[in-house]
Formats: C-alpha cells, structure tokens, sequence
C-alpha cells in the first residue's frame, strides 16, 4: 500500500487512537517558519499562521478577550521573532486592531497579513477595503477572503464582492483573494470556481468541526490542489475540541500533499512556542 491509499484509508478513521500516524509521517522534516509561497500569485509566508479566531464572533475572540489589545499585539511580536510571519485576522474577530499595534514595532513588508470580509456588494466591499486598511494602518492586505461561504451558489451571492475584490487585486491594494468554507457544498463550488485563488479549508483526522469528512474533504482538496489553487488548513485542533491529540493532528496536517500551509490560533506565548517545536518532531517518522 503506497502512503496516498494509506491516507485515504487513515482519514475514514473515527478514533484517533487507532489512527496510525507514524506510518503517515514523511521523511523530510518540515518547520513551523519554513518559507511557502501561496497559490497562482506566490505570496510568500511562513508554514505556520498565527491564528487570532479561537471561538471568533461578534468583533472578539478567545485570544483578544484573555490576552487584550497589547496581549495579542506581543504574541504577534513573540511569534515574529520565532520566525511566524503569517498573522491571520477577521473583522468577525475584531483583530485589526492588534494587528496595527503589532506592526508599530515590526516592518510591514516582513509579514503576510490574511484578513476575510462578510461583504456581498461591490459598496459593502468598497467600504470593508478601506477600513480594514485604516484599521490595520496598512495600504495593502495580502490574503483577502470572502469569510464562511455556506451555500453551493455563493458566487452568485458574492458577485458585487467579488468585482471590487478582483480591481483591488489588479490596484496592488490586495494581493491574492479566495474563501473560507463552511459546508462541502461551498467547498466544491469553491474548488470549481477559477475566481478562487486561495482557500481557507477545515481539516482534521477526526472530522471535527469540518465541513464533511476527512476523506471527503480531502478529494475536494486535491481537486483544488490539481487547478493551482493554495490551500490554507484550518480546525487542525478542531476548535479546540482536539487539544489533547496535538501530536497526531499536527502529524496528520503535515502529511497532507493537499495542503501548503495552516493556522492554528495559540492563545499564550508558550503555545506558540510548544506548536513552534512540535512541528518538525511531527513531520518525520519516529
């Protein structure tokens, strides 16, 4: 059985105590600050993206509710000089804000900001432009989203969204766009559509808080993979659910040929730096 049936037939899995990881693993060790280049446009970013959504709603999160304006700005900082130069925000997660502070003390062009928008309107996406950048103090975003795409027909939906989204690209004011998903309908119109050129997908052995799973997910990934898109993991703890299987879903995460890069959103200092040394460990056999 080569390592790709292997994959296949592990991801159908249900218990993750049976799921045989170390067979998974490759033999090249991977690094939470490797250097990735994302998608059609190649932007550049670290392997790992420090995640600010924990449980994100209603303009907070986990992390800015424990850690605060100046908390999450130094766990940005701390994550900087560990060589994490991939900082994930949302206006849903009402980090922005945290992100202008952080980069007070670090260069804009050393990191690659990924921030999702709710707009559908080419008006509602003119204006969520112009304040996330006046928000963030920041003339360009990196990584735009369309955040939590739900229904199969969401282009249609999005379409207004999309225009503005698509001259901005063009303007140099974002530099690549895409979507987050959150039902396999969306996934696969996703994964169909030529517009997308980044996706932001849940992935887990354990199907938790995902969109189907994990084997299922994972075919609908390759398709995007084989059309050139980038591919960004999320739910590698499955919202948190997973926290005592760090070990097994980083392993699982790293041996996935279908996704380049993920985000896992630390809520200290010393998670971040565990997540920093766990990763290598986990991408090789034992």
């Amino acid at each position: 059985m080569n390592r790709r049936e292997l994959l296949k037939g592990a991801a159908a899995a249900v218990s993750l105590n049976s799921f045989p990881y170390h067979l998974l693993a490759g033999t090249e060790k991977k690094n939470a600050n490797d250097r990735i280049k994302l998608g059609p446009m190649g932007v550049e970013l670290s392997r790992l993206a420090m995640g600010t959504g924990t449980n994100g709603v209603g303009g907070s999160s986990n992390q800015t509710r424990k850690l605060g304006l100046h908390g999450v700005a130094d766990l940005f900082r701390a994550g900087f000089d560990n060589g994490l130069t991939f900082w994930d925000a949302a206006d849903q997660y009402g980090t922005h804000p945290h992100l202008r502070e952080a980069l007070k003390s670090v260069k804009r062009e050393k990191v690659t900001i990924l921030s999702k928008t709710r707009a559908s309107t080419a008006q509602e996406m003119r204006a969520d432009l112009d304040r996330f950048r006046k928000e963030m103090n920041t003339d360009y975003i990196d990584i735009l989203l369309l955040h939590c795409m739900v229904d199969g027909n969401w282009p249609e939906k999005k379409k207004g969204a999309m225009d503005v989204i698509s001259e901005a690209r063009e303007k140099g004011i974002v530099r690549t766009h895409g979507t987050s998903n959150h039902t396999i309908e969306a996934l696969r119109t996703t994964a169909k559509t030529p517009w997308v050129q980044v996706n932001l997908a849940r992935i887990n052995p354990a199907g938790v808080a995902m969109d189907a799973d994990p084997q299922t997910v994972i075919s609908v990934l390759r398709e995007m993979k084989a059309a050139g898109k980038g591919i960004i993991g999320m739910k590698i703890f499955g919202a948190g659910k997973l926290r005592n299987k760090t070990d097994e879903c980083l392993q699982f995460a790293l041996s996935l040929d279908c996704v380049d890069c993920f985000t896992i959103g630390g809520e200290s200092r010393e998670e971040m730096e565990q997540l920093v040394k766990k990763i290598p460990a986990a991408s090789v056999r034992g």
